[in-house]
Order: structure tokens, then C-alpha cells, then sequence
């Protein structure tokens, strides 16, 4: 079974300290929920766990199907089948999306030791995925996210979800700044995936209304650095009913 697992994490951004001991674990075909407030450090486990050059851990390890990766490159963790959507993917003028993409799905290729993909197959398997997580044709002959919305954005990223077909997605909080159309096609994106693929998924937000398309197993809610509570998918209605204010004062009682 692939698995993720986090063991006592410490991590900083020059000076300043904000992952202080964290435990996490992601098992291959589940959901785990990571909440909690804005600055409790949740964005900055994602870009941990990919390799960010800006963080330093200092402590703790990063375990990827039993291999440790804490000091691996971040295109080796991605070879690797660690996928990350951003919360704020960025453009790339003059690179349309169907070059990258192609190009992207070569490097897992060579990674594995296979041969570049054909044009046939490429157009043939990205079409499908197309289908899958429902992007339209159109997108391909496009620049890499120039000119696109913040729904946009996120359709693309589910299309490459689809593509590279991870064992472990890390979806940075996908949900910001979408409208409710967009978030549903999001949600729909990540479930398909997943039903495909079996793949396990890491979704990070501090809002419930994505958890209600994509359900998660387990829930951790995080607080200064540290994961202070965790729990099933009533935690979810427990956040929405108390907020984190009224929540870690329970956990602290």
C-alpha cells in the first residue's frame, strides 16, 4: 500500500520556526482532511512535503512508500507519485499547455525508463483525461494558465491530476477563490481520480463546503505548527458549528 507518512516534522522559513512536531500519515485510497486556521502553518506542510528550496526541516522525516525523501529534489518526489495542486498556480507566457503537458508526462516516462510518448498516444490519453475531469478541448492550444480565471486554473490542474495518475495528490487549498460551479467541478475531478486510481489524497483548506464534495476518512486539525486533534468526518460539522476558536478551547478542556 502506498503511504505518506510524517514523523515529527519540524520546518522553518529563515528564522522563523512554524511546523513545531507534526505527525501525519496519508494511506493510499483515502481522504485526509488537514484544517485549521489561516497561519497555522498548513500550506507550508504542502510545499514540505514537494521539496519547497525556501523551507529548511530541521527535524523529523518524510516517508514516502517506506523510502525516506525529506532531502529529495522535488522532481524526484513527483517521479515518485507525489502530486501537488497549488493554491495559486501560476502562468507561464508563451508555453502552451499542450507542450507542457507533454512534457510533464515525459519526464515521468524517462523516470521510469520508458520511451517518450507518441503524439498518438499523448493526444489519445490526454483527450480522455479531458473527458474524465471534464476540460474542454479547447484548453489545450492555450498558454499555461495566461489570461485563465481562478476556476480555470484549478480545471487544469484536476487535468493534470488525471494525467499523471499520483499515489498520493497534496491539493493545497484548491477551493480558494472558486464560485460554486467551479468548486463542483473540482470536487467531481478529485473524486473521479480517485475512483480510477485508487490514488490517497491530502486536502488542505480551512473552509468544510469542499469536504462536503469531496468526503474525507480522517480529519486533522492543525493549530501553531502542530496537529492538535484528529478525528473522523464529524469533526468537519464540529468546525463548522463552533469554529477553531471554540474547538481548541474543547480540545484544551
Amino acid at each position: 500500500m502506498n503511504t505518506l507518512e510524517i514523523k515529527n516534522l519540524h520546518a522553518q522559513a529563515g528564522d522563523k520556526q512554524i511546523l513545531k512536531g507534526l505527525d501525519l500519515e496519508v494511506r493510499e485510497g483515502e481522504v485526509h482532511a488537514l484544517m485549521g486556521p489561516n497561519g497555522s502553518g498548513k500550506s507550508t506542510l504542502a510545499n514540505v512535503i514537494m521539496g519547497h528550496p525556501t523551507l529548511e526541516v530541521t527535524e523529523g522525516e518524510i516517508i514516502f512508500n517506506g523510502e525516506d525523501i525529506t532531502e529529495a529534489d522535488p522532481d524526484e518526489r513527483a517521479r515518485m507519485g507525489l502530486f501537488m495542486a497549488f493554491q495559486y498556480p501560476v502562468a507561464v507566457p508563451g508555453v502552451t499547455i499542450t507542450k507542457y503537458l507533454r512534457m510533464v508526462q515525459n519526464a515521468h516516462r524517462e523516470g521510469r525508463g520508458e520511451e517518450p510518448i507518441s503524439l498518438k498516444d499523448f493526444r489519445k490519453t490526454t483527450e480522455a483525461a479531458m473527458e474524465l475531469v471534464s476540460v474542454p478541448k479547447q484548453f489545450s492550444s492555450r498558454y499555461l494558465n495566461e489570461g485563465f480565471s481562478g476556476g480555470e486554473k484549478k480545471r487544469l490542474e484536476m487535468l493534470q491530476l488525471a494525467l499523471q495518475k499520483p499515489s498520493i495528490a497534496v491539493l493545497d487549498e484548491t477551493d480558494s477563490g472558486l464560485d460554486v460551479d467551479a468548486l463542483n467541478v473540482v470536487g467531481n475531478a478529485v473524486n473521479a481520480v480517485k475512483a480510477e486510481t485508487g490514488m490517497g489524497v491530502l486536502i488542505i483548506t480551512h473552509y468544510q463546503r469542499i469536504l462536503h464534495l469531496i468526503k474525507p476518512d480522517r480529519v486533522s486539525i492543525l493549530f501553531e505548527g502542530r496537529i492538535e486533534h484528529s478525528g473522523g468526518p464529524e469533526l468537519v460539522e464540529q468546525v463548522e458549528a463552533e469554529g477553531y476558536g471554540r474547538l481548541r478551547e474543547t480540545i484544551g478542556a
